[in-house]
């Protein structure tokens, strides 16, 4: 397979991902076993959702049924590919710790944690695991925090870093007031991250990666953030328009339909900021048309039942099912952009092109610029 980028492996430890691109975990039930191992297929890192996995499955809401779920989507994934897979698990969730373990014990190459930090992860590790560790973070001071941590009391560097800037789809970790503040770009805080790991970097004496993630969405934007220093970039929003994406076809549609003005910032149930296309859905709750019947499952640790105005997860799950009346969809900024669903290898291919055309187009203003007196 010819490389899609002129850019240097994403190289995580021992573990070496050809194509540098991370595909985003997306829940619920969005980036599973079908999209994970399309994407790893390409040379990409292919990443599966552990959010409430077992309603997916509809086995229920136990811990017991989202272990089983879990494993199943690894397994499924594996035999569908020999390409790296990793696996996205919600610091928030409440059987957080039980989704660790079962990844592990199935091999997962890589664990993506996020929507909190994840302080005890590397307590699930033992000797000869190989389970890469990779949080996701949205400041520098968090990648410090994390490491002096990990270093202090696990002896264990992080292995990697995604950092998320507040373009992204889903749960945000800023607040309201920084989402549009230029100071919160992804420029800025990809600079300094890269800045805070270095001396890490130094004491170690090895590379920590740093994945670029929020609003990425083009060739152009990829080729950008490798220039910036990235070691890859990860992409959620525009995966969910493939033909792989586990999500239903209306969920799909829901994005190539989707315009710029559709496209809010909600107040989530579990206590975040979060991206989505606003619905009729969105609208009732927000007049407090909607409360959760019940609560079968305390799926996550923040949310507080009596005064959410939905289930979170039930919302989302409905969405994923192509039930849109009964949920809403997550989405990037840059989600209006989406205008047809594709094969996950053509949309790299389309990546691939993008990416060329615009080495072409700073090859000829560096021309322009050099010549122009």
């Amino acid at each position: 397979m010819m490389p899609y980028f002129d850019q240097e492996p994403l190289v995580i430890g021992d573990l070496v991902i050809k194509t540098p691109v991370v595909q985003g975990g997306m829940g619920v039930g969005v980036s599973l076993a079908g999209l994970a191992s399309a994407v790893a297929n390409e040379g990409g890192l292919g990443v599966l959702s552990a959010a409430a996995v077992g309603m997916v499955h509809k086995a229920g809401f136990s811990v017991q049924d989202n272990i089983a779920a879990v494993k199943e989507e690894i397994r499924r994934a594996r035999g569908k590919t020999q390409g790296a897979l990793g696996i996205n698990i919600m610091v928030a969730l409440s059987d957080f710790g039980e989704m660790v373990k079962a990844s592990i014990e199935e091999g997962i190459d890589v664990i993506f944690a996020g929507a909190g930090l994840p302080l005890n992860l590397p307590s699930y590790i033992r000797e000869g695991c190989k389970t890469k560790l990779v949080p996701i973070i949205s400041s520098a001071r968090a990648a410090k925090v994390l490491t002096r941590r990990w270093q202090e009391k696990y002896a264990y560097t992080p292995d990697a870093f995604v950092v998320e800037g507040p373009m992204a789809g889903g749960h945000l970790g800023f607040h309201r007031d920084q989402i549009d503040n230029p100071a919160y770009r992804l420029e800025n805080l990809l600079q300094e991250v890269l800045q805070a790991i270095h001396p890490i970097e130094m004491h170690v004496e090895h590379k920590i990666p740093v994945i670029a993630a929020g609003g990425i969405f083009s060739g152009a934007d990829i080729k950008r953030f490798f220039h910036l220093g990235a070691s890859a970039v990860q992409m959620g929003t525009r995966f969910v328009a493939t033909d792989e994406c586990d999500a239903d076809i209306a969920f799909k549609q829901a994005y190539v339909n989707c315009k710029k003005e559709d496209i809010g910032i909600i107040q989530s149930p579990v206590g975040m900021p979060g991206r989505a296309i606003i619905n009729s859905f969105l609208r009732d709750a927000e007049q407090g048309k909607k409360h959760p019947a019940d609560c079968p499952f305390h799926c996550i640790v923040t949310c507080k039942q009596q005064q959410s105005p939905y289930c979170i997860f039930k919302a989302l799950i409905s969405a994923c099912r192509g039930k849109l009346a009964n949920g809403f969809a997550f989405v990037g900024a840059n989600g209006y952009k989406v205008n047809e669903i594709v094969s996950v290898k053509k949309l790299f291919e389309t990546l691939s092109q993008e990416y060329r055309q615009a080495t072409v187009l700073q090859e000829k203003e560096t021309v322009t610029a050099t010549i122009v007196p």
